[in-house]
């Protein structure tokens, strides 16, 4: 018999909806430094997305993890900001 791909617990819909909001910020981030234009800048900068949601990956508190949503979408719009900056 397969293993199920399916986390062992099941999660609530607010919670399936938070993972996806999370997923897509991630997403979303790595894009972003994807257009960083010095190599060493763009490693750094995914070394400490990955990190960063590394280490707040076991918080379950709906408001701590709204609020990680928030700032991290704060954090990526000034680097698009500084992206479109350097660009211009």
């Amino acid at each position: 018999m397969a293993a199920s791909c399916l986390p062992p617990v099941t999660l609530t819909l607010k919670q399936f909806i938070r993972r996806q909001q999370v997923l897509l910020l991630y997403r979303r981030i790595l894009q972003a430094i994807r257009q960083v234009p010095n190599d060493s800048d763009r490693k750094y900068l995914k070394d400490w997305a990955r990190e960063e949601f590394k280490r707040n990956k076991s918080a379950t508190e709906e408001d701590t993890i709204r609020m990680m949503i928030t700032q991290g979408n704060m954090q990526l719009k000034e680097l698009e900001k500084t992206l479109a900056l350097a660009k211009s």
